[in-house]
């Protein structure tokens, strides 16, 4: 601003300087003009005593009329253009006072831009805090979440190994318990046609009892499987 003020007075300076050397250059133009124009009639007689003073008075008065005549027109080419001036210096003046409040616009202008960019650099590096702490904690999350992952696996692992070790012994006692089914079903034939042969040759009834021992299953190994049928003696029937 100071500059444009400055600039502005060298400028005003700069015209003022200016139609000074023009007004001095015409006024001089001006004059040599008249003086050139100006034919000074003597009359000469042979009277020797000349009037010199009315001579000289004379000259001097067309002189000073035409330094008046000139004077006039100088004042008023001067007095028009210092109007001229006065209305130039008075719309610089309002395009200095119209810049000036461009400039006071535009500095208010970037005040208010740098306060919002210091809010939007403030906000950006909230975000990117908010960010590396997001980021921090999937990565912890997701380091646990994989943790258990391991662990789940490991779990099923051992899970699928325990289903496959229960189901082998429960395959096994299935063929156990079949077996034992078959035995004991053709313990009871052979008991059957036992006490037939025996009511036709007319023994009294006779006591039979079958003695079947119970097989026990868990998740560890098979338990003892037992089995007795007592037919007096020691054959495994009984009978009186």
């Amino acid at each position: 601003m100071n500059k444009v003020e400055l600039q502005a007075k060298v400028d005003s300076l700069a015209d003022e300087i200016q139609f000074l050397r023009v007004l001095y250059d015409t006024e001089l133009s001006q004059m040599q003009t008249h003086i050139s124009d100006t034919s000074v009639v003597l009359s000469m007689d042979n009277n020797r005593s000349l009037d010199l003073d009315s001579i000289i008075a004379e000259v001097k008065a067309q002189y000073e009329e035409i330094a008046q005549r000139s004077r006039a027109e100088a004042e008023s080419w001067y007095q028009s253009k210092y109007e001229e001036l006065q209305v130039t210096a008075g719309r610089h003046g309002d395009d200095l006072r119209n810049t000036k409040q461009e400039i006071a616009e535009i500095n208010r202008m970037i005040q208010r831009l740098r306060s919002e960019i210091d809010h939007v650099k403030k906000q950006c590096a909230s975000l990117q805090a908010a960010i590396a702490d997001a980021e921090q904690r999937g990565e912890m999350a997701l380091k646990d979440a994989r943790n258990k992952l391991e662990g789940l696996e490991d779990a099923l692992q051992k899970a699928k190994q325990d289903m496959a070790r229960l189901l082998k012994e429960y395959q096994e006692l299935m063929n156990t318990k079949l077996a034992l089914d078959v035995e004991i079903a053709t313990y009871r034939k052979l008991l059957e046609g036992e006490e037939c042969r025996l009511n036709g040759e007319g023994v009294g009834p006779v006591n039979i009892s079958v003695v079947q021992s119970t097989v026990s299953s868990g998740y560890g190994s098979a338990g003892g499987v037992g089995s007795g049928v007592g037919l007096g003696g020691g054959s495994g029937y009984s009978y009186s």
